[in-house]
């Protein structure tokens, strides 16, 4: 499985993508979603982790960017606010799954294979 984070906070995406290394999961990071879409144009993902609220390009805004590069691939939105609004829209754009900040690891394993199927 290859995982794409998308997170503008940089100490948060490198620790995730090397604690899913740990657990023997490839997982590459972007800080922003024009990075992101790059990243995607050049490599496969099965699974995008995507911060909801970004600088510039959020969450929502990113999701159908990198399903016109990469029909197949899944997502996971993240956000440190959530609300069941936020939820339901996210759900709506596609999203699988909805976590809230901070991530319990392996909570967020679980979602990664579940979307990945």
């Amino acid at each position: 499985m290859r995982i794409l984070l998308v997170d503008d906070e940089p100490e948060l995406v490198t620790t995730l993508a090397e604690r899913l290394a740990l657990r023997g999961i490839e997982a590459d990071w972007a800080q922003d979603g024009d990075e992101a879409i790059r990243k995607a144009g050049v490599a496969e993902y099965d699974v995008a982790v995507i911060d909801l609220k970004m600088p510039g390009m959020g969450g929502l805004d990113l999701m159908p960017r990198l399903a016109a590069i990469r029909p197949s691939m899944k997502y996971v939105v993240l956000t440190g606010h959530g609300s069941e609004e936020d939820r339901r829209t996210c759900c709506e754009a596609g999203a699988c799954f909805y976590l809230i900040k901070p991530l319990d690891i392996d909570a967020l394993i679980a979602r990664l294979k579940e979307a990945a199927g």
